[in-house]
């Protein structure tokens, strides 16, 4: 809750609540005769839950209108799904997004690439940045369609049990255009095993922050009252033979999810890609080339205190929710932004200000889209605007250098073999 209050930040695009018209803002006032003053979150999204078709009345408080606004819904199944962002960043470079790994991902890629149509696809950007990962099985499926049909994609050992391979099955299914996969420090698990497949086998650039690290396999044994142990009993490896897991041995739990940092590289596990390019393990997958986008003192301050967020409803009290996709924050927007900070106490000087100005104007559209045109096309605008999306495409010719460099140990693997 925002001050006591409970905010919608942005309903899903297609969600009962998105075609009722409620907008990211609205305070939610009541649920069905009861009021939500008080309430947490979770209290008041229990309220509006139900059965598939049955009616739930919310009463909603908008900026710039004197009277609550009453919409009646009717409960809907909303889908949430793991591929929600792909398109083109420009003729020929395509954009993936995949924020996890559940039982659908691998369709719901197949079916971004046949939206998009691979057979045009000169490049490609795949996002993986705060991906936590999931399901095993779809994580080796994504990568195992980059890849040739039976190269390993990770393998799991343990102390008394076999190592363990997972190959790709359904290999050669994309074309063989030049692939930089985006990571971060939040990338972990499932995703971890995609990136570190793809770069061991040089398919593709890898390109961000170091990974979370975790590949741990863990099996959970029955005990009493329904309780049970999570044991950990192997490991994963990528194909070069790098572990996956960081160390969790020197620090406290907190430290370990929340306050790492990034040591030297570990030269105790050094391994080599397909065509002998050193890659280093035991600390997540470390990027081909290192980016870390950092904000500003200012920046920081716009962005904690939710202050596009909370400006955005008052700017669109009274004023029309249609934008063009060309539309741009004018002067006038500019200066009514500067005073909504100085009237609502954020800490900034009159010189950062000004040395943001664009940063702003583009926050500004961002969050604009959200209520205008609705959450995937304010996330396609994000994407367009990110500095780690922009570099990654000026570093697809290093992808391409990869698949040039897999042609010429090819030829040079047949110059070597015996003829018959």
């Amino acid at each position: 809750p925002k001050d006591n209050r409970i905010v919608v930040v942005a309903p899903f695009t297609g969600s009962p609540a998105y075609k009722a018209g409620i907008r990211p803002g609205d305070v939610i006032l009541e649920v069905d005769g009861k009021r939500t003053e008080g309430m947490s979150s979770k209290e008041v999204a229990d309220l509006l839950k139900g059965p598939k078709g049955t009616p739930v009345t919310v009463v909603i408080g908008r900026e710039g209108v004197d009277k609550p606004l009453t919409f009646q819904l009717i409960r809907g199944e909303i889908p949430r799904y793991s591929v929600q962002t792909a398109f083109w960043l420009k003729p020929g470079i395509a954009y993936i997004d995949i924020e996890m790994f559940n039982e659908n991902t691998s369709e719901e890629l197949e079916a971004a690439f046949r939206k998009l149509g691979e057979q045009n696809i000169r490049g490609l950007v795949l996002d993986l940045r705060s991906n936590p990962g999931g399901l095993l099985s779809e994580g080796v499926a994504v990568a195992g369609r980059f890849l040739k049909k039976g190269q390993v994609v990770v393998s799991s050992r343990g102390r008394t049990s076999p190592e363990r391979p997972y190959v790709a099955t359904n290999g050669g299914a994309a074309g063989n255009y030049p692939i930089v996969v985006l990571v971060d420090r939040y990338s972990a698990s499932a995703a971890e095993i995609v990136a570190g497949a793809l770069q061991d086998h040089d398919r593709a650039w890898v390109f961000g922050d170091n990974t979370f690290g975790k590949g741990l396999v863990q099996t959970v044994f029955p005990l009493s009252e329904g309780t049970g142990l999570a044991l950990t009993t192997a490991k994963y490896y990528t194909p070069s033979g790098r572990l996956i897991q960081r160390d969790y041995t020197s620090g406290s739990f907190y430290e370990y999810y929340y306050n790492r940092k990034e040591g030297p590289k570990n030269t105790l596990d050094v391994k080599m890609t397909d065509a002998g390019r050193p890659v280093y393990g035991g600390n997540g997958i470390q990027p081909d080339e290192k980016f870390t986008l950092k904000y500003n003192r200012f920046q920081v301050e716009l962005l904690r205190k939710g202050a596009f967020r909370d400006y955005i409803p008052k700017y669109f009290a009274g004023r029309d929710l249609k934008l063009g996709r060309d539309w741009n924050p004018d002067q006038e927007m500019l200066n009514d932004f500067h005073q909504f900070l100085l009237k609502n106490n954020y800490s900034f000087t009159e010189a950062e200000f000004a040395e943001n100005n664009d940063w702003v104007r583009q926050q500004l559209k961002r969050e604009a889209l959200v209520t205008s045109a609705g959450l995937d096309e304010s996330l396609k605008y994000a994407v367009e605007i990110d500095p780690a999306v922009q570099k990654a495409v000026e570093s697809l010719p290093k992808a391409q250098a990869l698949l040039e460099l897999q042609k010429k140990q090819l030829v040079q693997a047949g110059k070597r073999s015996p003829r018959d």
